[in-house]
């Protein structure tokens, strides 16, 4: 950040610390509303991340901090993914474009919260094939993560273009305009669409993005306490 002075070092440490902390938080409860994985409603799973990896479920991102387990900076669950991406980015050298490489990349550093890079890797993959709308969905929830909520909007829109009744992209639209917009109205319509374009949605998960449209429904739900 450019502060290299005696003075300021207190004041950096507080400031880290504090983001250290809000990225777990946001990161937990966007986890638990299931954004992170965009998986909600597809019969096939995205690639497992490493199982050492850090923060790469709900569970491991809501128990840290909470004296569950001790909480790594950031600087330090870089330094994990750095460490597990380094023999996929030595493979990158000689074939800068293989998108399943590029993915386990960008995967690798959302598991250790690093969404800024994840999401730079997972648009370097979308530059070679923009119409997987998969890809797409994660770039956008690493986005959102990042504090990027335009961002993240704007990619779910693309994801839509591509293809317009992808249950995942809507779902999460909705959950982004909800919680990173104030927008609750925005939110429903994106749900509604969901139930609309996906009429054979088993009852479990219709019934869970009804009770989402309920709530947001609600008079004091305009401005919701985000993550």
């Amino acid at each position: 950040m450019g502060i290299n002075n005696m003075a300021d070092e207190a004041q950096l440490k507080v400031g880290t610390t504090w983001q250290t902390k809000q990225v777990y938080t946001m990161a937990a409860v966007c986890l638990l509303l299931g954004l992170a994985l965009g998986y909600l409603f597809r019969g096939s799973k995205p690639q497992a991340t490493p199982a050492s990896a850090p923060g790469s479920d709900a569970q491991s991102a809501a128990g840290m901090g909470n004296g569950a387990h001790p909480m790594p900076t950031l600087d330090e669950m870089k330094q994990m993914g750095d460490k597990q991406a380094a023999p996929l980015l030595e493979k990158l050298k000689t074939d800068p474009k293989d998108t399943d490489t590029l993915i386990q990349v960008a995967r690798i550093y959302e598991s250790v919260h690093q969404f800024n890079v994840a999401a730079d890797y997972y648009g370097k993959a979308l530059a070679i094939d923009p119409k997987n709308v998969v890809t797409r969905t994660q770039m956008a929830s690493c986005l959102y993560y990042a504090g990027d909520v335009d961002g993240a909007i704007s990619q779910l829109q693309q994801s839509l273009k591509y293809s317009p009744t992808d249950a995942n992209s809507l779902f999460n639209l909705g959950v982004i305009r909800w919680h990173g917009k104030q927008d609750a109205k925005g939110a429903v319509e994106a749900w509604q669409q969901l139930l609309k374009s996906n009429p054979n949605l088993e009852t479990d998960k219709k019934n869970r993005v009804e009770k989402l449209i309920a709530e947001a429904s609600q008079p004091s739900s305009a401005s919701p306490q985000g993550p």
